[in-house]
């Protein structure tokens, strides 16, 4: 604990050292109003020369009226909370309440007595030590509340993800497939579905192993991700080797693009699969749908559509595109 005295008088600053000799604190001494600005690190060319844990202050200084000097160390940001203690000689009330506005946390009348002055001193450490455990406490409550919000917002973040690919899951696809939906209602904009399934990829289980399966499931993941270049477009996984892209104000002839691109980028990704029927690599089959959504139908009937395609795709022998309604 240190303590600064802020008083002109050599004789003042003499008895209030002998007092607090051996009360176990660091003692400093400044004379004038500036000194003391300075000595505080307030001036903006200045830093602080030590850490002060209480201020005696004189009211009355050489240049400067000691309540001012208050004034400006309780609008400093990092010794506001510093307890003032006015030193003073001058009794009327008056005086006293303006010290008590400029920030002053107690006072000690002229001429100074020891027992007063230890007393005092005491409560107004006990004060400040309180306070210091407070702003301890309420940093560490601030920490630990922003550590739980960035726990919060990473489980959000991961129930939303499938757990093996990576990409958005089942769940992501409902919330964000029903969000463009009414926000094709109001923009009056298609939003085009497309369902994709790994062609024979239980035959692929089977020959590969479960491992070669997952890691296939991951590889395909990736290959279709690398297709999404528009902010809005997400891709999910919809179940097993199911994959759906939704792809916000889009008309057909644009998802069937995109399609097309999926089912390519996907068998150039050269996956071996000797259990296909259809190919030596890795294929998918695909159905696209596209809606103006309204209020008057579901993402549900969207979803219907894109899944019927996809299985006229599975019908017309895989490893092709079907768009729903022809």
């Amino acid at each position: 604990m240190a303590i600064l005295t802020v008083d002109d008088s050599p004789t003042t600053c003499s008895i209030i050292g002998s007092y607090l000799e051996g009360f176990g604190q660091k003692l400093f001494f400044t004379g004038t109003g500036h000194e003391t600005i300075k000595f505080l690190g307030i001036t903006s060319f200045g830093a602080p020369s030590e850490t002060v844990d209480l201020i005696l202050l004189d009211i009355v200084l050489p240049d400067m009226d000691g309540r001012d000097v208050c004034r400006i160390i309780k609008n400093s940001e990092h010794l506001k909370d510093i307890p003032v203690i006015i030193i003073t000689s001058l009794l009327e009330m008056e005086h006293l309440e303006k010290a008590f506005e400029a920030g002053a946390t107690d006072y000690i009348n002229k001429p100074v007595h020891k027992i007063e002055l230890l007393a005092r001193i005491r409560s107004a450490l006990k004060l400040k030590f309180e306070m210091d455990k407070r702003k301890v406490r309420e940093r560490s409550l601030i920490e630990v509340t922003l550590q739980l919000e960035e726990a919060i917002k990473q489980l959000n973040l991961l129930s939303t993800l499938d757990g093996l690919t990576g990409i958005a899951n089942r769940r992501r696809f409902d919330e964000y497939i029903d969000l463009e939906w009414r926000r094709g209602i109001r923009n009056v904009k298609p939003l085009s579905l497309i369902m994709a399934d790994i062609d024979y990829f239980k035959n692929y289980n089977d020959l590969y192993g479960h491992l070669a399966g997952d890691e296939c499931l991951k590889t395909v993941a990736r290959a279709l991700q690398g297709v999404m270049n528009r902010p809005g477009d997400l891709l999910c996984r919809y179940g097993g080797e199911e994959f759906v892209a939704v792809l916000p104000g889009t008309p057909k002839n644009g998802s069937l693009l995109m399609a097309e691109k999926m089912s390519a980028v996907v068998k150039n990704a050269k996956i071996v699969n000797k259990s296909s029927k259809v190919d030596d690599y890795v294929t998918v089959s695909m159905g696209v749908a596209t809606a103006l959504p309204t209020r008057e139908a579901l993402p549900a009937v969207l979803i219907a559509e894109a899944d019927k395609a996809l299985y006229e795709a599975k019908q017309a022998g895989r490893n092709t595109v079907r768009a729903a309604g022809g």
